[in-house]
């Protein structure tokens, strides 16, 4: 066997023919377009040089010596690479234009063939062409390995999930027991607690894990948008409508739909949900075709539905559709008892991300963290150890590296109590105080908050601010 090797170029190309005189015409060609041409006599050699190097192209004559004609020492060795490596890239060489011949040799797993004597650039598109199937394969098979193990890492039962105390015990519990059922479940609590972290856990342990899990941010999408949003649209049913395009709820079939702050919408938009919730099928916009979808629905948000049926706000038939299981998430100073773990979790994660030497949370620090009243929950405290990882020029955070204004102002903390105000008030005061701080600075007062610019605005639209 000759070998020929090229630095500048890539491609490996086996070529395995007992023609002597074509072996070394198609080396002298072909090297000069790929990184390393190899060429062989005698086909018996083949498993021997797919041990020793991985091909991108095989170029296998069909007739060898002992069979001129009929192309069955040609299949067997078909057959044989591809014990060897399934994936194999084989063109088969055959001097004779017999299309069964062809069509036989591609059912039996040859990629492509090229008939003898071949024109140089036939030759070379061909094989440039295998090269590019068989780069795609290993992408494939790379992709595949990737997302089983993205599964295997995702589906850990509540890795994302950290706590310690008593209600979140509880929670997990009742995940487990709950995801292998096809429940509707919603998750209540406040803005930061993780509603869509536990949402994804339900969704990982359940019936439908290789299935996909759809969120949708409801609080994002517009009226006018929410039709073609969730359910889809066909090309041309509206302006901006310039290909069919499938919605959510077509994209969550056999898996999980989360919708996230259900509470803010309107109740026409409410009627239209129910709609689908009870009929099992969507229709595009634009279309009078029904699709039946298949799916699990989580449902989460931070508003007082229950208040919000009795004012008329939120549609009782929409509630009991929804709510078939309902989780409610505490707080963060309902659960002190985690800020330790969620603290030290978040240290490492932001310490390795911006490659800062900070190891330790003082405990005066975390002692101080222990009296925040948290409003953002886990969201803030996340905010909170990244700013002041970045700020810290110490290996241990102190106090100091964080930002506890809010709580150390008096009248704040007087508004936080709960026996004085209802929770919109508290909320209200609380954007106020912390606008103030910022200088009216959305950005800034949406960070502190645990909040989406979005979802501030909305809220400043709600208590008049």
């Amino acid at each position: 066997m000759e070998k020929i090797m090229s630095e500048s170029k890539h491609g490996k190309i086996l070529i395995v023919d007992d023609n002597e005189d074509l072996l070394k015409a198609a080396k002298m060609y072909l090297k000069r377009h790929f990184a390393q041409v190899d060429i062989e006599k005698n086909p018996e050699a083949l498993p021997g040089l797919m041990n020793q190097e991985d091909y991108d192209v095989i170029l296998l004559d069909m007739n060898f010596t002992k069979d001129v004609s009929s192309g069955s020492e040609g299949y067997y060795w078909l057959e044989k690479i591809l014990s060897i490596d399934p994936s194999a890239v084989v063109v088969l060489i055959t001097a004779y234009g017999d299309v069964q011949m062809a069509v036989k040799a591609i059912k039996a797993g040859a990629t492509d063939f090229v008939l003898k004597p071949w024109e140089n650039e036939k030759l070379l598109a061909t094989l440039y062409s295998s090269m590019r199937l068989r780069e795609s394969r290993d992408e494939i098979e790379t992709l595949k390995i990737k997302n089983h193990e993205i599964n295997n890492t995702i589906n850990e039962k509540f890795r994302d999930i950290i706590g310690q105390s008593q209600s979140m015990q509880r929670i997990f519990q009742t995940i487990e027991r709950v995801a292998q059922t096809d429940a509707n479940v919603l998750i209540l609590g406040e803005n930061g607690t993780g509603k869509e972290l536990i949402a994804r856990a339900i969704h990982s342990n359940s019936i439908r894990k290789s299935e996909s899990f759809i969120g949708v941010d409801l609080g994002s999408i517009t009226e006018t948008l929410f039709e073609s949003e969730l359910f889809g649209h066909k090309k041309g049913s509206f302006t901006d409508a310039k290909e069919d395009r499938p919605g959510r709820f077509e994209l969550a079939n056999k898996g999980t739909l989360f919708l996230d702050e259900i509470g803010n919408l309107s109740m026409p938009l409410q009627a239209k949900l129910l709609s689908v919730l009870q009929n099992r099928k969507v229709s595009r916009v634009g279309s009078n075709k029904d699709t039946t979808i298949d799916l699990r629905l989580i449902c989460a948000t931070n508003m007082p539905l229950y208040d919000m049926v009795k004012e008329n706000r939120f549609r009782q038939d929409l509630l009991y559709r929804i709510n078939t299981i309902e989780i409610q998430i505490p707080s963060l100073r309902d659960r002190l008892e985690d800020i330790p773990l969620l603290a030290n979790h978040f240290l490492k994660h932001y310490a390795a991300k911006y490659g800062k030497s900070v190891s330790k949370i003082s405990e005066a620090a975390m002692t101080r963290m222990n009296k925040h009243p948290w409003p953002g929950n886990i969201r803030e405290l996340q905010h909170a150890l990244e700013r002041a990882i970045i700020l810290s020029n110490s290996t241990v955070l102190q106090p100091e590296d964080f930002n506890f204004t809010i709580s150390s102002n008096k009248e704040t903390e007087q508004s936080m109590n709960l026996d004085q105000y209802n929770l919109d008030e508290v909320e209200k005061l609380l954007i106020r105080k912390v606008l103030k701080k910022y200088n009216g600075n959305i950005t800034q007062a949406a960070s502190e908050l645990g909040l989406t610019r979005s979802s501030l605005y909305r809220r400043l639209e709600k208590h008049g601010l």
